[in-house]
């Protein structure tokens, strides 16, 4: 079904509706045009829905540099429980923006975004990054920390670093191009170093995936050659600089999904790349776009590579760009990496920022956002995030009501990747205990190995079919092996069955149904 006749459904229907005497042909149209409307409009009970919280420049979180401790922990909190409220199951939280930390690192200094100062540690002291997964996991979303691998200063003719920094012991790692400073990724120490502080925070922390961003060679700039000629006489060999170039990213993101599934399987590898892949004039295999820059011929990421040789675990292009663009049109864009997913999951940037940006047009309301996410929602295992989140602060054009309302009102669980664990945990067994305050639910489960970290509690009502692929009968996701049921009195009959999630989200089989009668 094309993408133009869903977004116009609605006035298909209304028009039908009003000639109640048409032929009987146009009304089973008009019942086959709202019935495929309803499907693509209900939340699937698998999806991906994520917020990017960016952290350099203040963009999102914290709101300047320099708050104390319980400040930046409360603008945190109110960043998640924003996403939650929106249906959010994953944030993705930036937590080194220019070879710096949020967290509490040996090798680099804290971040100036989070204290003012680079190198200072907050005050009162605490640490960000162990706060941000605890109260992230208290909601029962997954927290996906997000590296910016090369960058390393914001400002090129401004280091504020102390001296023990990256930019002054290897100054030889250190590239100046457009302003800003990158470490060189031909050389084979610097890929050995940045995958030494990502494997550093996998180590140490309970992050649910690593999560890189488009910017592994910066972007081309006319006029202006990225200035790695000494590596590239070094190391380049008989290959042209452009594939050196891409073999040196190739060789990076292999070697780092190696060494985090080394530490813990469990721990996904996820990459969002520029939109566009290769426009169709330099590459068949091409999308029929007509983007300036591509991901593989000016960022010399080959993604597809990636997804290929099973490098990586989710893709996250940037779709920033509405339906029938000229140069590189959403409904062009999605089917195209929807059949180059070589069986891993792809879910998909959408750019809330452009709502803010002008009056009128595709993004002058929320339809343009509704209308992707119908799209999206035609493919299985995928899903999208939000870029960024402080946007819903300033916009006012029923966004957030839409996306509350109409199409994140149920649960959301995160797709499962079986090539990861495709093991089921064990199942629940289930009692529920009627009530004047409603029902009671209580459960156990053999976790030995504490395995399961996340229960789904389902509710039927009224003799309804028990049917567990709806998502609006999921009540609850939560780690507790207990649910009031405060609802439950306003039915005459209520049906309960709970499972087990583990930490990647494989679903155990179902418990024992539960019943409460009035």
């Amino acid at each position: 079904m094309q993408a133009g006749l869903i977004k116009d459904q609605p006035v298909y229907l209304i028009l039908n509706c009003l000639h109640v005497n048409m032929a009987r042909s146009f009304l089973i149209l008009n019942f086959l045009l709202f019935f495929s409307f309803s499907i693509l409009a209900q939340s699937p009970k698998r999806e991906f829905r994520a917020g990017w919280i960016a952290t350099v420049a203040n963009i999102d979180w914290p709101s300047k540099p320099g708050l104390s401790s319980i400040q930046q922990q409360e603008e945190f909190i109110h960043r998640l429980d924003q996403l939650k409220d929106l249906g959010c199951n994953t944030v993705i939280v930036q937590i080194r923006p220019a070879a710096d930390a949020l967290y509490a690192s040996a090798i680099e200094p804290w971040s100036r975004y989070l204290t003012g100062k680079q190198a200072s540690k907050p005050f009162p002291y605490y640490d960000p990054l162990s706060f941000m997964i605890e109260e992230t996991h208290k909601r029962n979303m997954d927290f996906h920390a997000w590296f910016n691998p090369f960058r390393v200063l914001v400002v090129s003719g401004s280091n504020p670093n102390p001296s023990t920094h990256v930019t002054y012991t290897h100054p030889d790692w250190v590239i100046n191009y457009g302003g800003k400073a990158y470490l060189d990724p031909g050389i084979p120490e610097v890929r050995e170093y940045v995958i030494k502080v990502i494997c550093d925070v996998v180590k140490r922390y309970n992050i649910d995936a690593v999560h890189l961003d488009d910017y592994f060679y910066p972007y081309r700039m006319a006029g202006r050659e990225f200035g790695d000629h000494k590596s590239y006489a070094r190391y380049g060999g008989s290959m042209t600089k452009d594939d050196w170039r891409r073999g040196n990213t190739n060789l990076f993101v292999s070697l780092l999904n190696t060494n985090i599934k080394n530490l813990k399987p469990w721990v996904k590898l996820g990459i969002s790349p520029f939109g566009v892949w290769r426009n169709i004039n330099k590459d068949p295999d091409g999308s029929a776009t007509h983007a300036g820059q591509t991901t593989y011929d000016d960022l010399y990421a080959d993604v597809l590579l990636w997804l290929r040789n099973g490098w990586i675990d989710y893709l996250l292009p940037q779709l920033y760009w509405e339906h029938n663009n000229h140069a590189a049109g959403f409904d062009v864009l999605l089917p195209w990496w929807q059949a180059h997913s070589y069986g891993r999951d792809i879910y998909y940037g959408l750019g809330i920022y452009r709502m803010l940006e002008g009056h009128g047009g595709a993004w002058g309301g929320p339809n343009e956002i509704l209308w992707q996410i119908r799209d999206i929602r035609h493919y299985q295992n995928t899903g999208f995030s939000f870029y960024s989140t402080s946007n819903f602060d300033k916009l006012h054009n029923g966004l957030r009501d839409s996306l509350h309302n109409h199409y994140d009102a149920a649960y959301a669980i995160p797709p499962a990747m079986k090539w990861l664990d495709s093991t089921m945990p064990p199942a629940p067994t289930l009692k529920a205990i009627p009530s004047s305050q409603g029902s009671l639910l209580q459960w156990q489960v053999a976790n030995p190995s504490k395995r399961i970290v996340h229960f789904a509690v389902y509710r039927f009502v009224n003799n309804e079919p028990v049917n567990l692929d709806r998502a609006d009968k999921i009540i609850s996701v939560q780690s507790k092996m207990e649910f009031l049921d405060e609802k439950a009195n306003a039915y005459n009959h209520c049906t309960y069955i709970v499972t087990s999630l583990d930490r990647l989200w494989n679903e155990s089989k179902p418990s024992n149904e539960a019943s409460t009668h009035l």
